[in-house]
Parts: structure tokens; C-alpha cells; sequence
């Protein structure tokens, strides 16, 4: 059997996407012309996520149409926040088969370059100043994602140790209270501070940070290569090495897209 295309979507997929999607009716004074399938234009923007190919050089001969469509697609879906659903369901599936393992976290963040600036972008501490933006993530045990986020690229590390901690969804699949806590959660040097030690303790999570000042070699590498691993999870899909978009919402909304085909690929590896 032939390995299937990044940009294709099976039926199985495709079964949990559609249902999420707004309906949008057509004007019966002026239809105007036949909306192109929606299926189609997730298509494309797919094709775009894995390739990295502009929006206008977009081919149509594939039965993507325009670059403009499927750009359009991608902001009204995000601002309907079907993403955000879709990684409900599937964190919901892969708990429902024993996943996720919330009994630690990780937290790491990667630098790209933003080469059109725009929100959430700023001068990169490694990039010799050039602008950039990062990106944010944790994962459980197993190195499942569970948030995501976009800050610009000179923010602290430790300044955005929260809000991926509260953006991780409640985890449901399973009976009794859903799970949207880990129990630990580790991270590097970069977000050691005491004030942000005792803000996850607020949330009943037990902080394990390397601190600065001590000799090389933490031992929280046993735990935390699991989150190392996902920058390069990201970034195989090759749009989300550079950031093109002046617009935050539109990276921001295919970084949400890479996360939940990493998660579906889990589903289907479990089935």
C-alpha cells in the first residue's frame, strides 16, 4: 500500500473534521458561484502546511482552487474555532485508548524567523536581532502535545510558562472528571524563577526546574527528551520552519493544524 500524500485526508479524518465545520448557506437571489468542497480546501491549505509553497502558487490543477480560497478557509475556521475542538476529540480518543500520561509534563520553546514581522514577532536573542517569533510547547510523558502557543521571538522563556499550562484542554474519553492537569512538570534553566515556581504550584502541579548556577547536568533529561523531540515534530511540515505571515492568527492557525495531525497520526498508530 502506497504511503499516503501529507496533504491527503482520509475518510476517517476527514468523518471527525466535517461535522466541526460552519455550514454556510447559499444566497437563493444570488447564489453566485458553486462554493468550492470544503474537504478540497482543507486540502490545500494542508498542501501549503507541508511543502511551504506560497498561497497564489497554489495548484489548482490538484482541484485545490485558488490560494486566496483556501487562505480565506483557514481564518474563518479559526475564528469559528474548530481546531480547538478537533484537539478535544482527539485527545479525547487517545485517552479513551490510555493516553495521555498526565502523571508528568514538559515544556520547551523553538525559535523561526518571521521575515514579514507582524503581531507576536520581535528581535530574535539568536538570530542576531533579526525578527522572529516563537514557538511554545508542551506534551505529556509520551511527548503527546498538548498546547501550543505564539509569542514573539524576544520573550522570556519563563514570561510564557503559564499560558501553555492553561491552554491545555479538559481531556475527556474516559468516565469521572476530565484530566486537564499534570501532576509534574519539567523544564530547563530558561524557565528557572521562584515567583513562576509558585505559580504552577497554584494549579496543584509540581514544578521540577533546573536552576542557573549549577553544575551542568540536571538529570531532568530522562524526562524532558520527550519534549526536545517535538520542535522537530513541528517543523516537518515545512511551513513552520519560517514564519511567512504578517497576520498572527493565520501561523498561529496552522502551528494548531500541525498539532492535531500529530495527534491523529497517534489515534491511527492506536487503531
Amino acid at each position: 500500500m502506497s504511503r499516503p500524500r501529507p496533504w491527503e485526508i482520509d475518510d476517517d479524518l476527514w468523518a471527525l473534521i466535517e461535522p466541526l465545520l460552519p455550514v454556510v448557506e447559499r444566497r437563493p437571489d444570488h447564489p453566485g458561484r458553486k462554493r468550492l468542497d470544503d474537504r478540497k480546501a482543507l486540502q490545500g491549505i494542508l498542501f501549503v502546511l507541508a511543502t511551504d509553497i506560497q498561497w497564489e502558487w497554489l495548484p489548482q490543477e490538484l482541484g485545490f482552487g485558488s490560494g486566496m480560497t483556501c487562505w480565506r478557509r483557514l481564518r474563518d475556521w479559526n475564528e469559528a474555532g474548530v481546531r480547538h475542538r478537533l484537539q478535544e476529540i482527539l485527545l479525547a480518543k487517545l485517552r479513551g485508548a490510555g493516553q495521555p500520561d498526565f502523571s508528568r509534563a514538559a515544556i520547551d520553546a523553538s525559535q523561526v524567523r518571521a521575515l514579514r514581522g507582524g503581531p507576536k514577532t520581535g528581535p530574535s536573542p539568536v538570530d542576531r536581532a533579526r525578527p522572529g517569533s516563537k514557538h511554545h510547547l508542551i506534551t505529556d510523558a509520551r511527548g503527546t502535545p498538548l498546547a501550543v502557543s505564539l509569542t514573539g521571538g524576544n520573550r522570556n522563556d519563563v514570561t510564557q510558562l503559564m499560558p501553555p499550562l492553561k491552554a491545555i484542554p479538559a481531556v475527556r474519553g474516559r468516565r469521572g472528571r476530565p484530566r486537564f492537569r499534570p501532576r509534574r512538570l519539567y523544564a530547563d534553566r530558561g524557565y528557572d524563577h521562584d515567583r513562576y515556581r509558585s505559580k504552577v504550584r497554584t494549579l496543584s502541579i509540581t514544578p521540577v526546574i533546573a536552576r542557573r548556577g549549577q553544575p551542568h547536568g540536571s538529570g531532568l533529561d530522562v524526562h524532558r527528551w520527550v519534549v526536545e523531540r517535538g520542535p522537530s515534530w513541528l517543523h516537518g511540515f515545512r511551513h513552520l520552519r519560517t514564519r511567512w505571515e504578517r497576520r498572527d492568527d493565520i501561523h498561529d492557525g496552522f502551528l494548531q493544524l500541525a498539532v492535531c495531525l500529530i495527534l491523529y497520526r497517534r489515534v491511527r498508530a492506536l487503531c
